[in-house]
């Protein structure tokens, strides 16, 4: 039988309309089943989640013409549609409240602009990694039922200005046609201060000519530049955006929620969470959640059902560890 966690969250998941996060769970109901003998009903429940998936179609969902990009737009984009959910983040309370009002704005935007307003729509997310700038992107197409355009920065800059140029233009021009959620990430290539001692004559360019796009913008999009560098980014660029929003690493309260999140599917009573809370200082969200992942795996393999304080504290570790022995970047 499911445990009474994993009930409740097939439960939050329908409720949410989180189709991912129900599967997610009934799969993982399969695993424990399967490591409790029971092959059967575990292969019935992975082929009902593999039916639902094929069937399925999203709720409310209008097809947009860039859901295929081509033409000029061909490697300057990718588009997905994402159906990760406000609720599913672990984040500060004052940054959530930033993102509400954003999405409120947006869902209310007829409104705002019948009284002369607009909806806050160009986005500056800024603090380290793995903290939940690119899942913010995500969570305001799903929520605001857009689609999430991720703008390939490699693709866009060219050793040539006026192909960089062009290639923006096309970008904004997009925006115009197909509303949805455009996502600039490690902006800070081409966010940097122009007075930079290394900058060069092209990256200033590309500065300007995104500015000046920025300004005449105005368009129904969403506009999200997100960076791990918000010292480096121009003056110039802070007054352009509607918001900036500052993301930080989690603290005790929101790692705590990110394991149990993680790992509903397994006991967690014995869990001594000041042990674990200590040994996740410093790691970002996304570590954590991948920390939990590898936990995850090996209670599986192993038949477990519950996971206990020196599990956690492991692979908490063991991330900690690949911090130190990541390469820096010169």
């Amino acid at each position: 039988m499911a445990t009474a966690e994993q009930l409740k969250a097939l439960l939050r998941s329908h409720s949410d309309g989180d189709d991912d996060l129900f599967r997610s769970v009934a799969l993982q109901i399969a695993a424990h089943q399967a490591s409790r003998g029971h092959e059967r009903l575990a292969k019935e429940i992975r082929d009902l989640v593999d039916k639902a998936k094929r069937v399925q179609q999203p709720a409310g969902r209008r097809a947009v013409p860039i859901a295929r990009p081509s033409g000029e737009l061909a490697g300057l984009v990718l588009a997905s549609y994402p159906s990760t959910r406000l609720g599913d983040m672990v984040i500060s309370n004052s940054v959530k409240a930033r993102i509400e009002e954003i999405i409120l704005q947006q869902r209310q935007g007829d409104l705002l602009r019948s009284h002369g307003l607009t909806p806050k729509r160009k986005l500056l997310l800024v603090g380290p990694p793995g903290c939940g700038k690119t899942m913010t992107a995500s969570v305001l197409a799903a929520e605001c039922r857009l689609p999430l355009l991720f703008v390939q920065l490699h693709s866009l800059i060219s050793k040539y200005m006026g192909e960089t140029a062009a290639k923006l233009h096309h970008v904004f021009d997009a925006m115009v046609e197909t509303r949805g959620v455009y996502l600039f990430d490690e902006f800070d290539a081409i966010g940097a201060t122009r007075s930079a001692g290394n900058d060069v004559g092209e990256i200033r360019r590309v500065l300007n000519s995104f500015l000046q796009f920025l300004e005449r913008d105005d368009s129904e999009s969403i506009i999200v530049a997100a960076t791990n560098f918000m010292d480096t980014l121009d003056d110039a660029l802070f007054r352009r955006f509607d918001d900036v929003i500052t993301y930080e690493l989690p603290d005790g309260e929101q790692i705590r929620q990110l394991i149990q999140n993680r790992l509903t599917a397994f006991d967690l009573s014995g869990i001594e969470w000041e042990d674990v809370v200590t040994a996740a200082r410093g790691l970002s969200h996304a570590e954590v959640a991948r920390a939990c992942d590898d936990g995850a795996r090996a209670a599986v393999l192993s038949g477990a059902r519950a996971i206990h304080t020196e599990d956690v504290v492991r692979v908490l570790g063991n991330r900690d560890g690949m911090k130190t022995t990541r390469p820096r970047k010169k």
